[in-house]
């Protein structure tokens, strides 16, 4: 069995890929805000709140789509090629499926954002920048599952290079179609737009290519047949994921909402933390995806006691880096939020919440590599109870109360939501430490114990 040291290095070595993939896909909705702030206020805000109903409905097909993870890693682990290229094509249906209701979505974002209280005009805008994306939502969610397919496998780094790539075609689109440079007609809103859906198409095709190209699928692929149709089991596995990062998002979303109530300083001061909360978040994400990958392969080859052992060796990598960033938090909160804005009344809100940022770091840190482990095992339905309890129970209420009634303000909305992911955080780490993998070696152990017995 592996040093801590030794599973520390491949955590590391399956981790880095993914999280500078993570951030490359953070960059996609940065480039655009930057570039259209340049035309002006509205048009910024217009895609920054389509932009969140958007990512909010897509963020449901992906879960399920991830549905996939541990069939692959599982497949990849038992030496069971085959079934990791089934896995693969179950993916892909699941993508085309699920892109469906989300694209009905994105067609009706003006009314979806007037709902939510939006002013009619911005709404409207919103709907110029959501409609030209309505065709990308299936090759977006066809990346999804290649991208799973290949990480599942222990292969991190086409995904990366592939965003990257992406990420410069984007710039480059976003130049010549907001502006109307190289002979193209200034289209403003509505090319960034376009732009955005054209770089989320390329990247499966790019993909594809590298992994096919390059033979990476080899020992992984099996032809089409009537069994790719047969996608009950990664729908299975995909439907609490779905749940778990829907019920996830729309609670950001919600404490966005909420803090909006308290007026345009506070939400602005808000945004600022979150957005920094967001980019630090990015690391842990990618050591959920490594421990998913670990926890997944080992199982797959029986070891379930080296899994568990993965288990916990992630959580510790993931609180410990997270722990850095929350130290950064509360020793540099004025430059860190002066990255962002350079409005004093904004950076002063925002000094009253970066304490509270650093503790809900680590908890962040821990819930999303338990909820990797929890896919690895192939049992992530815990992880979508858990969030239920802890954002809709307990942080959401507990935001309001504290915001409103309790006179706190912004500090009151963190404090919920720090209450209620340190419950998340607990309820999975506990889960894991009891229901693990390694339950199921000891469960293995006390059957042959008693079979012994017997004879």
């Amino acid at each position: 069995m592996p040093t801590i040291r030794e599973e520390i290095r491949t955590l590391v070595r399956l981790a880095w890929p993914v999280v500078a993939a993570q951030v490359g896909l953070m960059t996609f909705a940065l480039v655009d805000m930057a570039m259209l702030g340049r035309l002006g206020a509205r048009e910024m805000g217009a895609a920054a709140v389509a932009e969140a109903c958007l990512f909010g409905t897509m963020m449901a097909a992906i879960g399920l789509v991830l549905g996939i993870d541990p069939l692959v890693s599982q497949a990849h682990g038992g030496g069971r090629g085959e079934d990791a290229g089934r896995a693969l094509q179950h993916g892909l249906v699941v993508a085309l499926l699920a892109s469906f209701p989300v694209m009905v979505a994105w067609m009706n974002v003006e009314p979806l954002l007037r709902l939510g209280g939006q002013d009619s005009d911005l709404a409207a805008l919103g709907q110029v920048y959501a409609t030209p994306q309505v065709w990308s939502v299936a090759p977006g969610l066809a990346f999804v599952a290649l991208r799973a397919f290949v990480q599942g496998r222990g292969i991190m780094t086409p995904p990366l290079w592939v965003i990257l790539g992406t990420n410069l075609l984007n710039v480059i689109l976003n130049w010549m179609l907001i502006f109307g440079n190289l002979g193209m007609p200034a289209l403003g809103l509505e090319g960034a737009a376009i732009a955005t859906g054209i770089s989320r198409a390329v990247m499966p095709v790019a993909l594809a290519i590298l992994v096919f190209g390059r033979g990476l699928h080899r020992g992984a692929w099996t032809p089409w047949s009537r069994g790719s149709l047969a996608i009950g089991k990664a729908l299975g596995m995909g439907l609490p994921i779905a749940i778990q990062l829907g019920l996830e998002v729309w609670a950001f979303n919600l404490c966005t909402l909420i803090a909006g109530r308290l007026g345009a300083a506070n939400v602005a001061a808000h945004a600022v933390v979150l957005k920094l909360a967001s980019l630090t978040f990015m690391v842990p994400l990618g050591i959920s995806t490594a421990a998913s990958t670990r926890v997944g392969n080992r199982i797959g080859a029986g070891d379930r006691l080296g899994a568990q052992r993965s288990a916990h060796v992630a959580f510790g990598l993931g609180a410990g880096v997270m722990g850095i960033s929350a130290l950064a938090f509360v020793l540099l909160p004025r430059t860190l939020a002066g990255l962002l804005t350079t409005k004093a009344d904004v950076i002063a809100i925002a000094l009253t919440i970066f304490p509270i940022a650093a503790a809900f770091q680590v908890f962040d840190g821990t819930q999303v590599v338990g909820s990797g482990v929890l896919r690895g095992m192939g049992t992530p339905r815990p992880a979508a109870i858990f969030n239920l309890l802890g954002y809709y129970a307990i942080a959401l209420p507990l935001a309001c109360t504290l915001a409103f009634r309790g006179g706190m303000g912004l500090p009151g909305v963190w404090i919920g939501l720090a209450i209620g992911l340190a419950v998340v955080a607990l309820l999975i780490l506990l889960w894991i430490v009891y229901r693990g993998p390694a339950r199921g070696a000891a469960a293995s152990v006390a059957s042959a114990s008693a079979m012994s017995a017997v004879e």
